[in-house]
């Protein structure tokens, strides 16, 4: 058990237990659930029905940590809704799209009155009352309307509520908070300093006037009827990502875990150091089981997306007031949902600002595909020949022949071809480009053979390959200190990939000469080296069109971030996020001329997402099994 853990049991052991009389707990009680284990699947579905809480039991069956007397952790928020939270909902996702994602896009809206704090299973139906009559305590002289002030800082920007409104937020915290700690037990503290709804937070400084435009068009003055909500979150994860699982996965080990579309999965970062490539470690929000998934199966999900709404109490205000089932249908957690019966009014007024109407350049930087030793591993050359020394196909997903060198073919070894489904994926990553019209004007590729071969068969499938000639940059190469043979590969020259038929442009000589790349180079040298390419290939290339960019995982960190002025992480942040990119994954961005600036942008085309498929002995499955 991790020390962390251990300090949370020992935390809540010794805790008088009283009992809970509650109509919902009964009904589990007589279909012979464990009173303990009711009252956690009542608190984890936030004590609504019968069906949610068995449905939960149902599904955590298999959970190792259904006895564990963990509890919940609480907040109050007081949040916007109506017009103002439409407004609200527009501009996190009009930030989102123009400037990428800041710390305020993992929650909803809201005003923090109090904080999280823990509170037993069994007496979370008092904070339920003591929130009823705080709320009922308050209807009277809270204000009608809250004044919102804008506030903007190199890493701040939200609405800070004027001192007389600000003075019953605080009366009102105040109250919940005494009333809760006396009644549950639990030590709640109310939030007193500086109230404030916040719109981004911890962003770049260089996207600050961008936000600021955007915060502009939001009216602090929009008809909206506020809301104190209770909210719980489960206190083991607190500090944990959360992915959103994109497709099913069924197991094909006993160590992985079984998802569904849909489903949430909280992924320790500090735990996924030793996972083989494309794979996490996480815990499933939906079964509490733990195991490996394929990354390449989910996406990066809000914080607030796991968090369970219990109850809430509507301030009453000149606007009528909606039941919780209608409020919540236009709702969303992360603070990105549409409300349709708003969709008219906000055409009119959008928070989206103008754009340049031509795009001049872009740059497309993708990874290559799918290696060889990939799938059969860092031996996959004594697969496939013959003791005389002639290839063959081992398997179908191994080339069909391997370009001819003038070296020795084990250089292969360091530096491998594509798999046969590397191949397809490029070729149909090219014809997705050819379908949406993406003009590739350059093409760019690192000396590596996988690269090469990426960047001849993106032309292949975008119809250039006999147009547009491939020119390698040996800068390209990913970072030295990432060889595992601790030595730069012997590439094949651009003779020999001329000669065996890649479109190859003979006259170009590279930023960076082969010969100054060194093993085991220094994060820092990687990144100038990356940031020197980048910009020399954008001066170079003045045309109107796509520069074509084919690297490795980490070029597509080390290229975009100084062409749109983002500083470089720290090299562990570095090489956490590069093992999160899969074959093909890529990055766009475009230049707006007007501005002397370059923008990251959606790529024009989706992303390639494929299951594994394991080698298949017909003689062991069907006859000796």
């Amino acid at each position: 058990m991790a020390v962390a853990e251990t300090q949370l049991y020992a935390k809540v052991s010794n805790k008088h237990r009283s009992k809970s009389t509650s109509a919902l707990l009964e009904s589990l009680l007589t279909k012979g659930f464990p009173a303990h284990i009711a009252q956690k699947a009542l608190v984890a579905t936030g004590q609504k029905t019968i069906e949610d809480a068995a449905k939960w039991l149902h599904s955590h069956c298999n959970d190792p940590s259904l006895d564990d007397p963990i509890p919940q952790e609480y907040a109050l928020y007081l949040c916007p809704t109506g017009c103002l939270l439409n407004r609200l909902q527009e501009f996190w996702k009009e930030s989102k799209r123009q400037c990428g994602k800041n710390r305020a896009h993992e929650v909803f809206p809201h005003i923090t009155l109090c904080d999280f704090f823990t509170c037993e299973d069994q007496k979370v139906e008092l904070l339920y009352d003591t929130l009823k009559r705080v709320g009922d305590s308050f209807s009277q002289c809270f204000p009608p309307s809250i004044s919102l002030t804008l506030h903007a800082s190199p890493s701040y920007l939200g609405f800070f509520i004027d001192d007389s409104h600000a003075s019953v937020l605080k009366d009102l915290a105040l109250a919940f908070s005494s009333e809760a700690s006396a009644l549950a037990d639990c030590q709640v503290k109310p939030c007193l300093k500086q109230f404030h709804l916040t719109l981004a937070h911890k962003f770049y400084p260089h996207h600050q006037k961008t936000l600021e435009q955007l915060a502009k068009c939001i009216n602090p003055r929009e008809p909206c009827q506020w809301v104190a909500a209770l909210y719980s979150r489960d206190m083991r994860f607190v500090h944990y990502q959360r992915l959103r699982a994109l497709f099913q996965y069924k197991p094909q080990n006993i160590d992985e875990l079984m998802i569904n579309a849909g489903d949430f999965i909280y992924v320790d970062p500090t735990h996924q150091s030793d996972v083989s490539e494309g794979w996490v470690i996480g815990t499933s929000h939906r079964t509490g089981c733990r195991g490996f998934l394929p990354e390449n199966y989910t996406e990066k999900a809000h914080e607030s997306d796991t968090w369970v709404k219990h109850r809430e109490y509507v301030f009453g205000t000149a606007s009528r007031s909606f039941p919780e089932t209608a409020r919540e249908s236009n709702v969303k957690l992360n603070g990105e949902a549409h409300n349709p019966n708003m969709s008219r009014s906000m055409t009119n007024v959008p928070l989206q600002l103008p754009r340049n109407a031509a795009l001049h350049r872009g740059v497309l930087v993708m990874r290559h595909g799918e290696r060889v030793d990939q799938v059969f591993g860092k031996a996959w050359l004594q697969q496939c020949f013959t003791a005389d020394g002639k290839y063959y196909r081992a398997d179908l997903n191994f080339p069909s022949a391997l370009p001819k060198r003038k070296d020795s073919m084990k250089h292969f070894e360091n530096d491998p071809p594509l798999s046969c489904c590397g191949i397809f994926q490029s070729r149909l990553i090219g014809e997705a480009l050819l379908d949406q019209e993406v003009m590739v004007s350059y093409v760019y590729s690192s000396p590596a053979l996988r690269c090469v071969q990426t960047a001849q068969h993106v032309l292949q499938g975008l119809k250039l390959n006999q147009k547009v000639q491939i020119r390698v940059e040996p800068g390209l190469f990913e970072w030295t200190k990432w060889e595992a043979s601790k030595v730069i590969p012997n590439f094949m020259t651009v003779a020999d990939l001329a000669g065996a038929s890649y479109n190859i442009d003979t006259n170009y000589r590279g930023i960076f000469p082969l010969s100054s790349l060194v093993p085991s180079e220094s994060y820092e040298d990687y990144v100038s080296r990356s940031s020197a390419v980048i910009k020399q290939i954008s001066t170079a290339c003045p045309s109107k069109g796509v520069i074509l960019i084919v690297g490795h995982g980490s070029s597509l960190a080390s290229l975009t971030w100084p062409l749109i002025g983002l500083p470089n992480r720290d090299s562990s942040a570095f090489a956490q996020m590069v093992r999160k990119i899969p074959s093909l994954g890529m990055c766009f961005c475009e230049e707006l001329k007007e501005e002397n600036k370059w923008q990251m942008v959606n790529p024009p085309v989706k992303t390639l997402t494929h299951g594994a498929n394991t080698a298949f002995n017909w003689r062991n499955t069907i006859v000796e099994d």
